[in-house]
């Protein structure tokens, strides 16, 4: 069994969503139909969801839930340190569940496609910014950006080095 500290509180990984429910009560928040939806939706999801996905899967259940009430449970759920929110394609906002392992992203700038990958692929990361520029970093979730196997494979071969810096050039 893994157990996760999540905003104050143990939560075992195996008790699922119900875990978060708990959680909700015990921290003094009503369970409403409309917040355990938005808490399942997350759970079942198998990435990260933006608001508006959130919403259509809610809706799948009860289809007169407003994209309001989504708003406003996943700002709660947020502050609530269940849910974070990262912006890893664009301007808009996505959100998982903060029970699932720690993990940073990257992120193709071609297809888009988000790969999570564990803290500990970055562990001399931090110590290395310390030790060189005297910077401690915060390293709780990081986006690093360029392209996947599949995207760099297209673009190499088909125009050389040059498509390639292109895709991978900041923006």
């Amino acid at each position: 069994m893994y157990l996760q500290k999540v905003a104050g509180t143990r939560m075992c990984k195996m008790s699922g969503h119900y875990g978060l429910l708990r959680m909700l009560r015990e921290q003094g928040y009503r369970l409403t139909p409309q917040r355990e939806m938005v808490i399942l939706a997350l759970h079942e999801a198998e990435g990260h969801l933006s608001a508006e996905e959130v919403y259509e899967r809610v809706r799948r259940q009860n289809p007169y839930v407003d994209l309001s009430t989504v708003y406003r449970t996943l700002e709660l759920l947020r502050e609530m340190g269940i849910v974070s929110q990262c912006q890893v394609n664009g301007p808009q906002a996505l959100y998982e569940l903060t029970v699932r392992s720690p993990h940073h992203h990257l992120v193709c700038r071609h297809c888009k496609a988000v790969i999570d990958i564990a803290p500990d692929d970055l562990s001399g990361l931090r110590e290395l910014l310390l030790e060189r520029y005297h910077f401690k970093a915060d390293l709780e979730h990081l986006i690093l950006e360029g392209l996947c196997s599949a995207c760099a494979a297209q673009c190499e071969p088909a125009a050389g080095r040059s498509a390639l810096q292109e895709a991978t050039k900041p923006r």
